[in-house]
């Protein structure tokens, strides 16, 4: 990716792993979604995101048509629900836990958003894509996510976490 000066930019990540250290953030994402993100409007991409995810296609008075039937927005998928928190409130460090690889993915497309993860997941990840973990470490691409988990997980021995 190339920003407007011609320098080459990168997507940034962070992920924070311990949730003691969260500020604000949605660690209950249907519940979250439900009293909050599922009340406001959808622009164009989240209304696309939806569809990409669930397969659903939602209406102009908040329902959604699937392969199964009408019905509401609060009846989209966990991952999807994640997904939207994300998108709508990129200041807050959203709990990916229950997203599967298919969200995971595209989560990691995105740039400049905060997600809270104790564990890794395996999912493809952008090779140029910038990881920083719990505002510390840097790491790029799939190997350095996998790679960091390692030592973490070395450290979480040491520490008898």
């Amino acid at each position: 990716m190339r920003s407007n000066n011609g320098k080459e930019t990168h997507r940034m990540i962070d992920i924070y792993t311990e949730k003691r250290n969260l500020k604000d953030c949605i660690l209950q994402n249907d519940l979250y979604f439900n009293l909050n993100t599922g009340n406001e409007d959808m622009s164009q991409y989240e209304i696309n995101l939806i569809q990409q995810v669930d397969e659903a296609k939602l209406t102009p008075d908040k329902h959604i048509e699937t392969k199964y039937g009408l019905g509401t927005i609060r009846n989209l998928s966990s991952g999807c629900k994640t997904l939207l928190n994300i998108v709508k409130h990129p200041d807050k460090v959203v709990n990916v836990e229950e997203c599967g690889p298919n969200v995971l993915k595209i989560i990691f497309t995105m740039d400049n958003i905060k997600i809270y993860m104790s564990r890794p997941s395996l999912f493809d990840i952008p090779d140029d894509v910038q990881i920083r973990f719990n505002d510390a470490d840097i790491v790029t691409g799939g190997r350095g996510y996998n790679a960091w988990w390692s030592k973490e997980y070395e450290r979480r021995e040491a520490d008898d976490l």
